[in-house]
């Protein structure tokens, strides 16, 4: 498949950001059918000059909505999040009802830090009502077979770099390998035509297929498009190629 793709010091650290670097981005997930409206908001802290993983890139919203119209597929599902960032995908599936590990680079505490704010600034308490933990991509530390079990791993815009695509494959692959009938579902934003993933599919005995995104946003009366803010963004999802069961998000 090719990507054509244009409570620790840290905590306290980064709670003493300044309000000038700082600002609160609310995400709004609506539903009006016939017999009840649904609403979820969902806040996420971004620091603006702060580091990448402190802002909430375009393909994340489209995630999120892709998550929140099967919000009844979530309830009480084991879902990973990995490469985080300000983790509006996973927090939105745990205010949905699943059980979710958020999950970034376990060298960048502060990183970790401001999930854990995004955390509570949506009433989800780490530890109790939502997991964070260290893990590194492509390292098969103890962090990862501490993990519990899982059906589906999430991610948004994690295919950023070339050399951390073979880490991530790697880890997704160890994982759908210990979680047999989970799937891997993330968005990915286009920055090169260069970059693919199809020889590192095949290596690792991994399946890819595109997921339709016409209908993304409707429930909400959404716009896809002015998330993307002119990028253009797809959504995937990735199995073992010998996995012959159909999963509840499609």
């Amino acid at each position: 498949m090719r990507f054509h793709m244009n409570g620790s010091s840290d905590d306290n650290e980064i709670m003493a950001v300044t309000a000038s670097a700082e600002h609160m981005r609310k995400f709004v997930f609506t539903c009006n059918a016939e017999t009840v409206a649904e609403r979820l908001e969902i806040k996420i802290p971004e620091i603006l000059q702060g580091a990448y993983s402190f802002y909430t890139w375009p393909s994340a919203p489209v995630l999120a909505h892709f998550l929140w119209e099967r919000r009844q597929t979530l309830v009480c599902k084991r879902i990973l999040e990995l490469g985080a960032g300000t983790a509006l995908p996973g927090i939105l599936a745990a205010k949905c009802g699943a059980q979710v590990v958020l999950s970034d680079n376990c060298i960048l505490p502060k990183s970790l830090a401001h999930i854990r704010k995004s955390c509570m600034a949506n009433q989800l308490q780490p530890g109790i009502d939502i997991d964070v933990v260290g893990l590194s991509w492509g390292l098969l530390l103890n962090s990862v077979f501490r993990l519990p079990p899982l059906d589906l791993i999430i991610a948004a815009d994690c295919f950023y770099d070339p050399t951390v695509f073979e880490d991530i494959i790697v880890t997704v692959a160890f994982l759908l390998e210990r979680n047999r009938g989970a799937k891997f579902i993330f968005t990915y934003q286009e920055r090169s035509a260069d970059w693919s993933i199809e020889a590192l599919l095949k290596k690792w005995k991994l399946h890819a297929s595109s997921i339709n995104m016409d209908e993304i946003g409707k429930q909400s009366g959404v716009d896809m498009m002015e998330f993307m803010g002119g990028h253009t963004i797809h959504l995937l999802e990735i199995k073992l190629i010998d996995e012959e069961r159909v999963g509840d998000i499609d």
